[in-house]
């Protein structure tokens, strides 16, 4: 039910799940099989899958850690979006792919859930998309040194938050992989 007229698509947003990023997360393996098992899905089913990949001072661009991990491919005919902050609409072209498959909704999964999947989800929302997080999906590492809560903890609340998120005209949701429905 998007608040974007014309957009009856929907995507499989897949976001930094980059060797440098996820290698310490938490449930690594776990979380990258069930991207893998959506992937799959998504191109079984003809949904678009569009890539997000991070860079920064810590995480440049065409270094080893700034690769995918070697268990998720993009097919070359997959969009590829690049960005430099944690929510992947700002300063991208994101928003552009996603108009030109007229796409509405968004189904998001990749690392880490405290910045650019958190950011993410609330940027898309803001903007009109209709957001379902794959609740057994998205990762993300200890921060409990600098005060962040256990990296299971922080999961589990996004996925308590976003299962109650509301607002006009737009749907969140959180599904576990295996209840993911790329149609309506």
């Amino acid at each position: 039910m998007t608040t974007l007229s014309d957009r009856p698509n929907t995507a499989l947003l897949v976001i930094d799940v980059q060797k440098g990023i996820v290698a310490e997360t938490h449930q690594r393996d776990e979380v990258v099989a069930n991207i893998g098992t959506l992937v799959d899905r998504a191109r079984e089913e003809g949904v678009p899958i569009v890539w997000v990949q991070h860079s920064s001072e810590q995480l440049a661009k065409g270094s080893d850690a700034w690769q995918y991990v070697p268990e998720l491919v993009r097919r070359e005919a997959e969009p590829l979006v690049h960005k430099t902050f944690a929510d992947s609409f700002e300063d991208t072209g994101l928003e552009e792919v996603l108009a030109g498959a007229e796409i509405g909704r968004l189904i998001v999964a990749g690392a880490q859930t405290d910045e650019c999947i958190r950011s993410t989800i609330h940027g898309a929302f803001v903007r009109g998309y209709d957001v379902t997080l794959v609740g057994d999906a998205h990762t993300t590492e200890d921060q409990s040194e600098w005060g962040a809560p256990p990296p299971d903890k922080v999961i589990a609340h996004t996925n308590l938050y976003w299962r109650y998120h509301t607002a006009p005209g737009r749907t969140a949701a959180v599904v576990e992989t295996k209840d993911v429905t790329f149609g309506d």
